[in-house]
């Protein structure tokens, strides 16, 4: 039936007395102001008058916008909105919190020079060599880059987060950032987005696109893959052949992307161990005066597996009465 005819019937039925269910006598205007259906359905059918004298087009049914298409408010005043991806799939945008980053004395795409950045500038060279095969012998994996710590709180979440932005300030290279701390996600609390669907999610469900929870923030080159919902047999998620599959995807996909994991302690839990069996590259980091001489053996037996180990010693002083490197609170 067409909008012309419901309208008729509508005005046939008052006409004759008919009653109609209370919420559709009348109706509230954009101003606020009650009119009768009478007058709404008399109004309606001369809009439609004037349209089919104008133009012989059809009438398209109004569509309610998609829920997907709404704006997200993030934490602190940032803003996560969908966008399309290249692939036709909804991915969200973020906005890495720049300000908070510079007060906790991380790097941030165009700051100052500083002892950190030019650190970071240091430890990124030889990853980013063995990422695209440049060196001696080609490294298999090498742009899967997991950093770790033998316990909680050696700052592996603020070196990660470092190392991401300054592989991002490449002329040449994306980065990807992935929160695989399941247990204990960081990475939003870091940058100050909002927490959302992940990898655990995309492990979990087959339907569900890597494009579809990739957030790409305000920094040019860098995306975030957050941890996801949480799973108990989340270490079992994580050694199955979806994981080996998804990885395979990246490097697919992304064949100019490097991908940092932020992995949990690997003394702590067995997600640590299991993801460390597939990266091409790890970095261990460990904290100055802190980290005990046998944690650190343990530690690197663990991943002895992979060829390329690299420690980043944090929180060292670089001169008496100087502040910290790398400070994680």
């Amino acid at each position: 039936m067409s909008i012309i005819e419901k309208a008729a019937g509508k005005l046939d039925q008052i006409e004759k007395g008919a009653k109609l269910p209370p919420h559709e006598v009348t109706a509230k205007s954009p101003s606020g102001d009650r009119v009768s259906l009478i007058e709404k359905a008399a109004g309606k059918l001369d809009q439609i008058e004037k349209m089919e004298t104008s133009s012989s087009a059809e009438i398209a049914p109004e569509t309610p916008e998609h829920s997907d298409q709404k704006a997200v408010s993030g934490n602190e005043g940032n803003e996560t909105n969908p966008a399309l991806s290249a692939g036709g799939h909804v991915s969200k945008q973020g906005m890495i919190n720049l300000s908070k980053l510079r007060q906790l004395g991380m790097i941030i795409p165009d700051g100052e020079r500083s002892q950190i950045a030019e650190e970071f500038r240091l430890i990124k060279r030889p990853l980013i060599k063995n990422a695209f095969s440049q060196g001696a012998e080609p490294v298999n994996s090498g742009n899967l880059i997991m950093v770790t710590s033998a316990l909680a709180g050696e700052g592996k979440t603020f070196c990660a987060a470092n190392l991401a932005m300054s592989i991002a300030m490449e002329l040449d290279h994306t980065v990807l950032l992935v929160d695989a701390d399941v247990a204990r996600p960081s990475v939003p609390r870091y940058l100050g987005l909002e927490t959302g669907r992940g990898l655990l999610d995309v492990l979990l469900d087959d339907k569900l696109d890597l494009a579809d929870v990739l957030i790409r923030t305000n920094v040019e080159k860098l995306s975030i893959l957050q941890a996801g919902s949480r799973h108990k047999r989340a270490t079992e998620l994580l050694a199955s052949q979806a994981m080996s599959d998804l990885l395979k995807e990246i490097a697919r996909r992304y064949p100019d992307r490097i991908v940092i994991f932020d992995s949990p302690p690997l003394l702590l839990t067995s997600e640590a161990h299991v993801l460390a069996s597939q990266m091409g590259q790890i970095v261990l980091v460990v904290a100055a005066e802190s980290t005990t001489q046998q944690a650190i053996k343990e530690a690197l037996r663990q991943i002895e597996a992979c060829d390329i180990v690299n420690l980043i010693y944090n929180k060292a002083r670089a001169f008496p009465g100087g502040e910290y490197y790398g400070y994680y609170g």
